[in-house]
C-alpha cells in the first residue's frame, strides 16, 4: 500500500483528501449503506482542475483506502495509473455534475432500502418529520431511465437538478452533493433518516404533513445551527471516530 509519504508525486492536499474520502466509504459501510461493489461516493482533487477520486470498481465499501482509490478527469482517463477499473455508472453520473456544477465538489450516490423506497413513492419525500422538514422545496426528482451509462442523459440530470443539490432518483435511490464532503455527509445522513421516518410512519397510519409556516420556521433554524462550526464537520468527525475504533487501514 501507498502512504504519503511513499508517494512523493502526490501533494498533501491531495492525500488529505484521498484519507477523507477513504474514511467517509468506510462510514458509509458501517452505517450499513455499501451495496455490494456498487453505489459512489467522489470527490474533487483540491488544486487539481477536472480531476476527482471514485472508487475503485471491484472493491467493497470496507476495503477501501486512501491509496486505492482512483483518480480521474472528467473524461473518465486515470491520471494516477490505478490498476483498478471505475465503474461506468459512476463515471458517467459524477463526471456530468463535477464539470457542470463548481460548488458539486463531493457527491454521494446510494442505493440505500429506505432512499429507495421513498424515491420509488408517488410523491417522494413527504413534509411529515423532523428532517425530512429541513429538504421540503429543496430536493429535485429524475425519472428512471435505466441503468446511467449514456452520456446523453446527463443533459437531463443537470436540468431537472436546476438550482438544487439534492435528488431522489426515481425508483432507483439518492444523491446529494455539497461544496465539502462533510456537508454532503450531513445532508445523506439527514435525508436517508427521512426515509426511514415516513417508511415507519406510512407503516402505522396516516402521517401528518407539516405547515409551510412551520417548514419555514425550522429552515431558518436549522440553516443557522448549521452554519456555526462548518456544516457536518463535528457529525463526519465523529463517524470517522467511531470506525477508527474498529479499523484504521483506511488511512493506508
Amino acid at each position: 500500500m501507498a502512504t504519503a509519504a511513499a508517494n512523493s508525486a502526490m501533494t498533501k492536499s491531495e492525500w488529505d483528501a484521498r484519507q477523507q474520502l477513504a474514511a467517509c466509504y468506510r462510514v458509509f459501510d458501517m452505517l450499513g449503506w455499501s451495496e455490494m461493489i456498487y453505489n459512489h461516493i467522489t470527490l474533487r482533487v483540491p488544486d487539481q482542475e477536472n480531476a476527482f477520486l471514485i472508487n475503485p470498481y471491484g472493491l467493497h465499501f470496507s476495503e477501501i483506502c486512501a491509496s486505492n482509490l482512483v483518480k480521474i478527469d472528467i473524461d473518465g482517463h486515470t491520471l494516477d495509473n490505478s490498476p483498478y477499473p471505475v465503474n461506468l455508472a459512476g463515471f458517467v453520473q459524477h463526471s456530468v455534475f463535477h464539470s457542470h456544477l463548481p460548488d458539486a465538489h463531493c457527491i454521494m450516490h446510494t442505493h440505500t432500502s429506505a432512499g429507495m423506497a421513498v424515491a420509488s413513492m408517488e410523491g417522494g419525500l413527504r413534509p411529515i418529520n423532523f428532517y425530512a422538514a429541513g429538504f421540503a422545496g429543496q430536493i429535485a426528482y429524475h425519472d428512471f431511465e435505466g441503468v446511467t451509462v449514456r452520456a446523453e442523459e446527463g443533459v437531463r440530470l443537470i436540468e431537472h437538478l436546476g438550482d438544487k443539490r439534492v435528488m431522489l432518483l426515481r425508483n432507483h435511490g439518492i444523491l446529494v452533493m455539497g461544496t465539502t464532503l462533510p456537508e454532503a455527509f450531513l445532508k445523506h445522513w439527514a435525508l436517508q433518516r427521512a426515509c426511514e421516518i415516513q417508511l415507519a410512519a406510512m407503516a402505522a397510519g396516516t402521517a401528518i404533513e407539516l405547515s409551510p409556516e412551520v417548514i419555514a420556521v425550522h429552515q431558518r433554524d436549522l440553516a443557522k445551527v448549521q452554519a456555526s462550526g462548518g456544516a457536518g464537520v463535528a457529525d463526519f468527525n465523529a463517524m470517522v471516530r467511531l470506525v477508527d475504533r474498529k479499523d484504521k487501514s483506511w488511512r493506508e
